[in-house]
């Protein structure tokens, strides 16, 4: 007889799925010059691809909509108060309504209050943010408007965003030496788990594909 017994289970219905995603914190232009940083966590990558979640009505998806390119900065766990002070922050202004019922407020130099410094970019206008690990210029490939009827009396939906990666930029201490490898166990990226920042924590082995 299995005398093996598996975990208590119940059905839940968590308010959010942010099941542990890395943050990314994107840069785009706004219509006056100035740059906009988006700080989001809903992304995947395939090849040079990486789709991307957007809310609707947010000034950093105009931005990138109306130029067609951004840079996705991947932040590392130690900036994680940096990216706090500027998540209640919107580069729209006036600020939507529905932002501003949440507790946003409108802030024009978000680099200044992460705590962060600019570098241009090789291929696209926004420029990258330095203290970054990893910085990913990209393009705008495909962009696919989502209704969700839960987010009616708010921003009305989301956007599926495709983006190419066009240009790689590292740390070089996370990095493998002579090599176009970042290094799984010196690259500490942030993320984002049910509204709460985490570490990667203890490395736990490799996949068969890996080449380092």
């Amino acid at each position: 007889m299995d005398m093996h017994r598996y975990p208590d289970m119940r059905i839940i219905r968590p308010s959010i799925l942010y099941f542990g995603t890395p943050v990314v914190l994107i840069t785009t232009r706004n219509p006056d010059g100035s740059t906009n940083i988006t700080p989001m966590s809903s992304a995947w990558a395939l090849a040079n691809r990486i789709v991307i979640g957007l809310t609707g009505g947010g000034q950093g998806l105009a931005n990138l909509r109306r130029e067609g390119e951004c840079v996705l900065n991947l932040a590392g766990e130690d900036m994680h108060r940096g990216v706090e002070r500027i998540a209640p922050t919107t580069g729209r202004q006036p600020v939507p309504p529905w932002k501003e019922a949440t507790g946003y407020r409108h802030e024009g130099d978000k680099f200044a209050l992460g705590g962060w410094h600019a570098a241009p970019s090789l291929a696209v206008k926004p420029p990258r943010i330095m203290e970054c690990p990893l910085q990913l210029e990209a393009r705008l490939l495909l962009d696919v408007d989502r209704p969700l009827d839960a987010w009616s009396d708010g921003p009305g939906g989301y956007a599926i965003l495709e983006l190419e990666v066009l240009h790689v930029h590292a740390h070089e201490d996370v990095t493998v030496p002579e090599t176009q490898h970042v290094d799984p166990q010196r690259y500490r990226p942030l993320f984002y788990l049910f509204r709460h920042y985490v570490g990667p924590g203890k490395p736990m082995g490799r996949t068969f594909k890996a080449e380092v």
